[in-house]
């Protein structure tokens, strides 16, 4: 069976990406564009999940979250043979983003490093994804009867609500982008794209061992297939923010 749609996801490591990549290609039948940083690791990545999906449709393109790399990372996916007339369904963000300092001895550069990096890297690819989005699908309005273009997922954490000692640019960065991905869903909605912003909290993994099983950690694949579920969610209720969790997490 041919997918039934294109997947874009950028942060597609070895664990949580890898989770969610191979829940989209083998629960929703959608060939993955798989986006990072490293070409060597991608290219291993995308070996796994052939191994795993055999019928999945994967390639990988190396780039980080500056602008001209971002776009032309998206000009690539339209132009890649493995991806001929699939139309982009959803776009997932789930980039790492960490920083730690005490704040006096902060300076400027390195506290606004992640705002161009992480928040000016969603921005990017928000408008990007949005872009192929219409392209693919028309701009007509859900109230002028067109059906739901697609999703776009922002994988968050619970640093964009509430911030520990230390950590005020991580803070202010995480904060940004849920911010950028509450006046998107704003303003998005009603012309077909869902937009969310998951906050994920615990260990994620691809091991099946038993702290998975039993709910210590967040099985990778499970990410993946709740982004599917908000992805099928029909337009009179689309969740726009959810918390993901281990079973056992103390809160």
């Amino acid at each position: 069976m041919p997918p039934a749609g294109l997947a874009i996801l950028l942060g597609a490591g070895p664990a949580t990406g890898a989770g969610i990549a191979k829940a989209l290609a083998s629960e929703g039948n959608l060939a993955v564009a798989l986006l990072a940083r490293r070409a060597e690791a991608l290219s291993d990545l995308e070996k796994n999940l052939k191994e795993q999906v055999p019928n999945g449709v994967f390639a990988s393109f190396a780039t980080d979250t500056s602008p001209d790399k971002l776009r032309q990372a998206f000009a690539d996916i339209k132009a890649h043979a493995s991806f001929k007339d699939l139309k982009l369904r959803v776009a997932i963000f789930s980039i790492k983003n960490s920083a730690k300092k005490p704040f006096m001895q902060e300076t400027f550069d390195e506290f606004m490093k992640p705002m161009e990096d992480y928040v000016g890297g969603a921005m990017v690819f928000a408008q990007e994804t949005i872009q192929r989005l219409f392209a693919d699908h028309g701009e007509e309005t859900l109230a002028e009867g067109a059906e739901k273009k697609g999703t776009l997922i922002f994988t968050g954490t619970l640093g964009a609500l509430r911030c520990n000692a230390e950590y005020g640019s991580y803070g202010a960065s995480r904060a940004s982008v849920r911010q950028l991905a509450q006046a998107l869903a704003r303003e998005m909605s009603s012309k077909g794209v869902h937009v969310v912003h998951a906050i994920a909290n615990g260990r994620i993994t691809n091991a099946e061992g038993e702290e998975t099983q039993t709910g210590k950690h967040i099985a990778a694949q499970a990410v993946g297939s709740t982004y599917l579920f908000l992805h099928n969610q029909h337009p009179t209720l689309w969740t726009h923010e959810l918390d993901l969790r281990p079973a056992q997490e103390k809160f």
